[in-house]
């Protein structure tokens, strides 16, 4: 993915002389890491809820109440950062979910507890959208990739807390643990107190310039370029949730109901697993600052992850030992693209948007991840675990398609639909089709080298009806600017100088050409 404009995230830089952007990242990140235990861990207590009677399609229900509390307020948290900043709205929320989960621990009956499951999940959610805005604000471009794959560690080093403690905790009842979440919560926001600073903001942030990056004006350049991007890539996310909570969520019941481990031991062993994922997120955003690309590391790992539950299903489905392996590797591997969506909404949407963008993105995820465990619960007892991983192997294919990358190569298509296209080194992409040949697509062009061959489109139907779909090193096409749109002839060599007119056409950075007057 592009790099977008350089104005996004501008109070960051190398002038950092008492190391207080790590502080303030490591304060995030134990933030995050609460309110993940709470969030995402509660699969942990599963077996405390069915010794109290209740079912496992009802425990995947009550699993899923602090996301659908999470879902109703992220963009309002988002949108709060934006205006008060994230060290105010870090701390209250926590404080709050810390308070609710308290109060949790005292009350009785499945539908009061489910009420204050969604509450807590409601309040806790501004970790979500403010902590990533922090990593916007402290670090510079380079470095955002390796900064939002600690922050995002959180999410499995929150799982990993929760399959390490709420088992054995749980065997002395649901309160007592529901009470260790909710003094968790509450020592992370005064942390949050003591600890982060609101990272300075560039000059005029009370104004959004260029406002939504989720509107598209023609003849505009900034965020209104960015606008299918963000679709994209919180497209892509919302599929990859799945695959991630699937595994998270009843990987401990497939451990003790199929292969016969006891809760403790499965979940010891599964935490070691889960802290295993969170180092997956730092290499997958250290790979991505070396690349230049967030999106051409996270479609491999999509890929990547589709493979090991498509073997999952084969091992579940002949009870195969080599079974526990795949399921550990999906526990690592589906977890490790999440920092590099993050990275690139909040890089695309840019200082002024970046709460509100990132809160649609946690909204996009995290409405996914509600649906996946009562969804899924049904499913295993409908058809059991093999068809249910199976299923789920289908949604990171999903949104692999949602991205093509192309380095150092040629890739020939009739047409390219609804998909984020990122072209880097000596790459080509023809498209053949006579009609739109790139219907719902941004194309990104990262390299002198990267060419876009339209043989079968007029030149001027490209101009007035393409070309607002194309960037440039992230920053939008600027007809004979950072593109140029010229004719040329089958195997003639691509010269600028050396065009002969025909009715094909060559689209091209034209940072490497002499545009001339």
């Amino acid at each position: 993915m592009s790099e977008p404009r350089s104005g996004a995230g501008s109070p960051a830089d190398d002038a950092d002389p008492g190391g207080r952007r790590w502080v303030v990242l490591f304060a995030g990140l134990f933030a995050m890491t609460a309110g993940c235990t709470f969030q995402y861990g509660l699969a942990y207590l599963i077996p405390a809820f069915r010794a109290e009677g209740l079912s496992l399609e009802q425990a995947g229900i009550l699993v899923a109440c602090p996301t659908v509390g999470l879902l109703l307020t992220l963009v309002a948290w988002g949108a709060a950062a934006d205006r008060w900043g994230e060290r105010l709205v870090l701390g209250a929320g926590l404080a709050l979910a810390g308070a609710v989960l308290l109060a949790a621990a005292t009350v009785h009956g499945t539908v009061a507890l489910g009420v204050c499951l969604a509450a807590a999940g409601a309040a806790g959610a501004s970790v979500y959208a403010a902590s990533g805005r922090l990593i916007l604000g402290w670090f510079p471009a380079r470095q955002r990739g390796l900064a939002m794959g600690i922050r995002q560690s959180a999410q499995p080093l929150g799982v990993a807390v929760a399959a390490l403690a709420l088992p054995s905790i749980g065997a002395h009842g649901r309160p007592a643990a529901l009470a260790f979440l909710g003094v968790f919560c509450l020592a992370a926001a005064v942390l949050v107190a003591a600890a982060v600073r609101d990272p300075a903001r560039p000059p005029g942030h009370a104004r959004p310039q260029g406002g939504s990056p989720y509107r598209r004006e023609p003849g505009r350049s900034g965020p209104h370029r960015t606008s299918t991007i963000l679709w994209r890539i919180h497209a892509a996310s919302a599929l990859l949730v799945v695959p991630q909570f699937a595994v998270a969520t009843f990987a401990l019941v497939f451990l003790v109901d199929v292969h016969g481990l006891g809760p403790v031991t499965a979940g010891r062993v599964l935490a070691i697993t889960q802290a295993c994922g969170a180092f997956s997120r730092l290499g997958a955003g250290v790979w991505s600052d070396r690349v230049g690309s967030r999106m051409r590391p996270m479609r491999l790992l999509a890929v990547a992850t589709a493979l090991i539950l498509a073997a999952l299903a084969a091992g579940a489905a002949v009870r195969a030992p080599w079974a526990i392996a795949a399921l550990f590797a999906a526990v690592i591997v589906s977890v490790s693209t999440n920092g590099l969506a993050f990275t690139a909404v909040a890089e695309h949407a840019g200082s002024s948007w970046a709460g509100r963008a990132l809160g649609i993105q946690n909204t996009g995820q995290n409405a996914f991840a509600a649906a996946t465990p009562p969804v899924l619960a049904a499913v295993i007892g409908a058809v059991g675990y093999p068809a249910a991983f199976g299923m789920v192997a289908l949604f990171p294919l999903a949104a692999a398609a949602q991205t093509l990358t192309i380095t150092n190569g040629v890739q020939i298509y009739s047409a390219v639909t609804n998909t984020a296209v990122t072209m880097t080194g000596r790459s080509e992409l023809r498209l053949t089709t006579t009609n739109n040949p790139i219907p719902g697509c941004t194309i990104n062009l990262n390299s002198a080298d990267a060419w876009v061959l339209l043989p079968n489109i007029r030149p001027s139907v490209v101009q007035a009806s393409y070309l607002g779909q194309f960037l440039v090193n992230g920053v939008a096409a600027a007809l004979n600017t950072n593109i140029r749109l010229s004719e040329y002839a089958m195997g003639t060599p691509p010269l600028a100088e050396n065009f002969p007119r025909r009715s094909s056409v060559f689209l091209f950075d034209s940072s490497h050409v002499d545009l001339g007057p």
